[in-house]
């Protein structure tokens, strides 16, 4: 059996890399530890609930209440958000309490009434205990200037800083005797400060009960398990136990949001079963780049919700290059419980077989199916639907207790996930992998415009780009690139396209087929021209070679790569119920390897499972649960009975989707979900509907849907916008709503774009209002779309928008869809 991509790639090595797992060497139990992010989430709902809790995140890293260092953020104030969806802890940053980067530096008595009054505000928090305070942050750069070569001058630095974090300490304890204080904090390891740090520590009785530092370069991914064994060495011969460790920020733009990067540094640290958290180098509150908006996944997202997904224990991984950048890697984990292996790689291109030795018999049988799915890169701002399975077979072990996967045409970018279960009898369903391939922009013919290099290892704060090169500066009215494609068959196809729009607002591209053009293709707003996104759209291709070109528009694109992708019927997708979040105690039934080829999740009264399902856009789709009897399913806080293989129709947000299902008693073997997002039945109402009051009002705009949106709205109670809404029945709703802004504040930090969200208060009828955040949109003539549960009574409803201490976002138009369509 071999997982096959069709895409176009560099051609594959003679003979297949091999990465070798060891089911019978345990790591320890799965910690999750590598799923944080520096300024991951900016406000309550940025991300959303559904984008968050998916990933188990362990930890984040935030600014103080009040902090001046970024306009949102503020740990007590996100703490909300993250805990209710599962989060871990969160390391307060407490130094961003200053304005300016690098921090000013006005002593330490200026510092001191500082650190009081956070350590007073987070003591006082009823989750207190779950906040650690990083009270300096990069000392051996800002401030001490620790990393100094010349001996007496590091000394001199070296007890400055010992003499602060000493008084800084016992002020955190004095005030919070209870406090988890983290340090030293470097922005680089340095066995210098540590050896002595640890000896100054342990002798004053200030060890701290965190230990961090940060690995931001390429070379971390070659040292830093150099680091960390020295580190642990330290520690030993300073007669210390082991501190916790948390790498409070890790990766480079060129790894952000890209699934086989990452996988290089999860791996490294998971195996290590240290804690880390991503950096910050650009926007708040998108997870360090792996939130599109506030509630889509891209590539990286669906890494991360794999490795959530990983129980049990990591087993030992060993790949043909250890410690080596930019080289194939992965992670294990075994749940002899659960029967299932798991195994997460990627970080190079060509092929691979992946050697699972030891597989225990008396876990999985004679025989096991293998599951191969790829997440692949989608950029920064890129939707990326479910992942798509590759291959499902079941496979014989090997006398010798193995098997072995081959991977074939494996994509540099992607990430691979192969999961292991009990074979069982019968047959599971072939994967269905429709042509796909791949054509980068700097390999087609350029007319005015230029190659540019990103995202490099020696540039590793580039951003990430499609074999590193992308086409830029087609800002010439005769500017264009011509790709020649080849298509097997005649019919339509998905055209999927990397750019960047730096242009400040929607901007355009004339799309045509061998000189024909055939449509305008508009982009919405990027943070900047290498922050990549993805378009969708479609053409139609007879079979043989063809000539698509991309020419400019009204303003700027950047291209990076188009991918080819044959439409074969309507979107769909299954989830696999054993793969599923679950509580309660559901047991596991492989007998059967039929369909999705994972088993069946039993559910009984108490237990539970989640879905998270993919939605390309707002809309009805069609869910159906493959099941032995009926089961509830849950959405949006409405809930419906389903008979085995009844299909449904329920109105998903774009991007996930929580599905809960329940049952008495009931096989689940998986959630099927198809289409492509019908308002078939759904209530639409323009802005130019809402009777407008205190100043809120209609403007003129040729981006808006119907040319004009609500503005000036909110900051003043008596501002407000009144939709009447008449619905065909009581019940549950999705107001989808239609806005724009684009709230900044420049606080001088070249490599982050301080977006600002906006919030509406939302009144249906004579109900409590419910807050809603609206995220910046990157222009305020791009519309995107924002969710929010309501309760309607069947005929005529008010619903009302406003915000009496601050600016509401701009309003095009909202949609009302009800959860579960009844017919």
């Amino acid at each position: 059996m071999a997982a096959t991509l069709p895409a176009a790639g560099p051609a594959a090595a003679a003979d297949p890399q091999r990465l070798t797992v060891d089911l019978s060497a345990s790591e320890g139990p799965v910690m999750l530890g590598a799923n944080g992010a520096l300024y991951g989430l900016s406000d309550d709902g940025v991300p959303s609930d559904a984008a968050l809790e998916p990933l188990k995140v362990t930890s984040v890293s935030q600014k103080p209440e009040g902090g001046a260092q970024h306009p949102n953020g503020d740990a007590l104030t996100v703490s909300k958000s993250f805990f209710r969806n599962g989060g871990g802890e969160i390391n307060v940053m407490m130094q961003d309490i200053y304005a300016k980067w690098p921090y000013e530096d006005l002593g330490i008595d200026d510092y001191l009434p500082k650190v009081d009054k956070i350590a007073k505000e987070v003591a006082a928090d009823p989750n207190s205990e779950r906040f650690v305070y990083i009270p300096f942050n990069e000392p051996d750069q800002i401030w001490y200037k620790l990393g100094v070569a010349d001996q007496a001058q590091y000394e001199a630095n070296r007890d400055r800083f010992f003499k602060d974090w000493k008084t800084v300490y016992q002020r955190i304890r004095a005030i919070d005797p209870d406090a988890r204080i983290a340090g030293p904090n470097e922005a680089a390891y340095h066995t210098r400060l540590l050896k002595d740090f640890l000896a100054f520590a342990k002798r004053e009785n200030v060890l701290p009960q965190v230990m961090t530092w940060h690995e931001l370069g390429s070379g971390s991914l070659r040292d830093f398990q150099a680091h960390y064994d020295d580190y642990r060495k330290l520690e030993r011969e300073a007669g210390i136990a082991p501190l916790k460790i948390n790498i409070d920020e890790y990766a480079n733009r060129r790894d952000l949001s890209v699934p086989g990067q990452l996988v290089q540094w999860v791996s490294m640290f998971e195996r290590n079963k240290v804690y880390a958290n991503m950096a910050y180098w650009d926007a708040a509150g998108n997870l360090s780049g792996h939130v599109v908006r506030s509630n889509i996944p891209n590539g990286g997202w669906w890494l991360f919700r794999w490795y959530a997904g990983m129980t049990g224990d990591t087993v030992k991984v060993t790949p043909a290059q250890p410690n080596t950048i930019d080289t194939l890697q992965g992670l294990a984990s075994l749940d002899t419980g659960r029967r299932q292996a798991q195994v997460l790689l990627g970080g190079a291109a060509g092929d691979s077989d992946v050697v699972v030795r030891n597989v225990p018999r008396s876990v999985f049988g004679r025989t096991v199916t293998a599951t191969v799915a790829e997440a692949a890169w989608s950029g920064y701002e890129g939707q990326h639907a479910t992942p798509r399975v590759l291959a499902r077979t079941k496979v014989k072990v090997a006398d010798d207790g193995s098997v072995t996967v081959p991977l074939r045409g494996m994509r540099k970018m992607s990430a691979y996930r192969i999961v292991l279960t009990p074979g069982g009898t019968g047959t599971p369903s072939p994967a269905a992998v429709p042509w796909s391939a791949s054509y980068e922009a700097e390999a087609a013919a350029v007319t005015d415009g230029k190659v540019y290099t990103q995202g490099t290892v020696e540039n590793a704060n580039g951003y990430a780009a499609s074999g590193t090169k992308d086409v830029g500066s087609l800002n010439q009215a005769t500017s264009k690139v011509d790709f020649t494609v080849t298509v097997p068959t005649d019919g339509t196809y998905d055209l999927a396209i990397l750019y960047g729009n730096q242009s400040g607002g929607p901007a355009t591209q004339k799309l045509s087929v061998d000189g024909d053009e055939t449509a305008t293709v508009t982009y919405p707003s990027t943070e900047n021209w290498t922050y990549r996104a993805k378009k969708d759209v479609t053409v139609r291709l007879s079979a043989g070679t063809h000539v698509l070109t991309l020419a400019k528009g009204d303003a700027e694109v950047t291209l990076d790569r188009i991918d080819l992708t044959a439409r074969e019927g309507a979107p769909s997708a299954s989830y696999e119920a054993t793969l599923a979040d679950i509580s309660g105690r559901p047991s596991y039934d492989y007998s059967s390897s039929a369909g999705v080829g994972t088993g069946a999740l039993v559910l009984r009264s108490g237990d539970k499972a989640v879905f998270d399902v993919y939605a390309p856009r707002d809309g009805y789709f069609t869910v159906v649960p493959e099941a032995t009897a009926a089961v509830k399913l849950a959405l949006h806080g409405e809930t419906v009975t389903a008979a085995p293989g009844r299909p449904l129709r329920l109105y998903l947000v774009a991007g996930n989707n929580r599905v809960a299902v329940t049952a008495p008693h009931s096989a689940v073997r998986s959630l099927e979900v198809s289409g492509s997002g019908s308002s078939s039945g759904a209530l639409s109402y323009e802005g130019r509907a809402a009777v407008l009051k205190g100043g809120a009002e209609l403007v003129q705009s040729v981006h808006a849907s119907a040319g004009s949106y609500i503005g000036k709205l909110g900051n003043s109670p008596d501002s407000t916008a009144e939709f009447t809404v008449r619905a065909p029945s009581s019940g549950r709703y999705l107001l989808v709503v239609h806005y724009a802004h684009n709230d900044r504040r420049d606080n001088g930090h070249a490599y982050n774009t301080d977006i600002m969200s906006r919030t509406a208060d939302i009144t249906v009828g004579s109900a409590a209002p419910v807050k809603a955040t609206f995220k910046n949109t990157w222009s305020s003539d791009d519309y995107w779309t924002l969710g929010v549960p309501v309760d309607l009574s069947k005929g005529s409803n008010k619903v009302t928008f406003g915000n009496a201490t601050g600016w509401a976002p701009d309003i095009d138009r909202i949609e009302l869809g009800r959860v579960i369509d009844r017919g």
